[in-house]
């Protein structure tokens, strides 16, 4: 089989770059078309530069990388700088990227790109907030019947909200492009905090990293031992949950995940829960489901496939 095409919507962030790294290190299954930015874990103006660290480091400076949308479609911008670290990939020492940006914005390049392609043959997969997407399918609902399927970190239900009582971060920074998206008819396959939370990296696990002994896999080692100081402290784990690469990780082995398929709403009236996801998991609705939601995974599957793939770089 050849490739599966894939554009990477993102906003660096540690998690996100190794569900980069891991995308950039599986050029057999995935064709990388490009990298769109947005802004979310931290302003635009860093996420476009976090993006090109890590083509950097992966050897890909060949890779296109754009610069999307800096603010939410109709909320003030949250970001997570108490997360990720004022650069969003705090840890390692990093030069300033040395690869240019590429020419045009991200959201002219998804819908020139779902255009150019063969309809059904490219996949997006938004490890940030959906503003871009959103954007796109406003500009272009023609789209939406180019779109493979949309394979999205996001979302909570049994695990709530790690930015709120009720949302997670991603789709409390734009809920109302979330609401875009999820009322699309694309085929989404979500992966909530339910299944990126089983995904930790304890210590026997970076050190796996660190023993690869390359630029990346040190890189990934650094990253995460500065990002899980954060959920330590907060939920008493033995390390940092890896959201981004469960995405990058369902691509490539589908059979590492589990879940159902249901209905999600995304909440944009109330203050109280905005952002939140409303799954019905149990089928208390009539609804029909638009959504395939992960709850459960391999997760010593889900490491051994990212140091087997991250040592290839």
């Amino acid at each position: 089989m050849p490739p599966r095409k894939i554009i990477i919507d993102t906003d660096p962030g540690q998690d996100d770059a190794v569900a980069i790294l891991l995308a950039l290190a599986s050029p057999g299954d995935l064709e990388v078309l490009g990298i769109t930015c947005v802004a979310g874990n931290v302003p635009l103006a860093l996420t476009e530069k976090n993006a090109r660290i890590i083509c950097e480091l992966a050897g890909r400076r060949d890779m296109p990388v754009f610069a999307g949308c800096d603010v939410p479609l109709e909320r003030p911008l949250v970001t997570a700088e108490h997360v990720h670290g004022k650069t969003g990939l705090d840890g390692p020492d990093w030069d300033d990227p040395t690869m240019p940006l590429a020419e045009g914005h991200a959201v002219d390049f998804i819908i020139d790109t779902l255009r150019a392609a063969e309809a059904g043959t490219v996949t997006l997969c938004p490890l940030g907030p959906l503003t871009n997407i959103a954007t796109a399918l406003q500009r272009a609902p023609d789209i939406a019947g180019r779109v493979q399927q949309i394979v999205l970190m996001g979302g909570a239900y049994f695990e709530v909200g790690n930015i709120t009582p009720a949302a997670e971060f991603n789709i409390y920074v734009d809920p109302q492009a979330a609401d875009i998206v999820f009322n699309s008819g694309i085929d989404i396959v979500v992966m909530p905090l339910d299944v990126t939370h089983k995904a930790l990296v304890t210590k026997p696990r970076n050190d796996a990293f660190r023993a690869l002994g390359t630029p990346a896999g040190v890189a990934v080692a650094e990253m995460t031992d500065f990002f899980e100081r954060f959920d330590k402290s907060k939920y008493g784990s033995e390390g940092a949950p890896l959201h981004d690469p469960c995405v990058t990780a369902y691509l490539l082995a589908p059979e590492l995940f589990s879940g159902r398929r249901v209905n999600v709403q995304i909440e944009t009236g109330s203050e109280l829960t905005m952002g939140m996801t409303v799954v019905d998991w149990w089928g208390v609705t009539d609804r029909t489901p638009n959504a395939l939601f992960i709850g459960d995974l391999d997760a010593d599957g889900f490491f051994a496939l990212l140091t087997d793939r991250l040592a290839r770089l």
